[in-house]
């Protein structure tokens, strides 16, 4: 009965940690190709990742500049979700009398 306590315990208190950890963090590694105030693009393969840069952003290990070859880590923030697929009920207009 003991050793099922703990495994319960154990169990939930990583299920409860996992959820507070938060987004997971990303990394894309390439030369830089352009930078502008607020954005770093790096080249991945044939691909180009614009990836934004704010006041917090740290740079170590020694300058930006393009040429450079960069890890940058990242974290995936959603701006807008749009649900699609679904009408919104239209309310009824005012004064429209109900068909019996």
């Amino acid at each position: 009965m003991k050793k099922c306590l703990v495994i319960l315990f154990l169990t939930a208190f990583f299920s409860a940690a996992a959820f507070a950890a938060g987004p997971r963090e990303y990394q894309v590694t390439g030369p830089v190709l352009e930078i502008k105030d607020d954005v770093v693009i790096v080249q991945k393969g044939k691909e180009k990742w614009e990836i934004a840069l704010d006041k917090v952003t740290k740079i170590e290990g020694g300058e930006l500049k393009v040429g450079s070859k960069v890890t940058v880590y990242y974290f995936m923030k959603a701006s807008k979700i749009e649900v699609q697929g679904q009408k919104e009920k239209q309310a009824p207009k005012a004064g429209a009398a109900k068909k019996p």
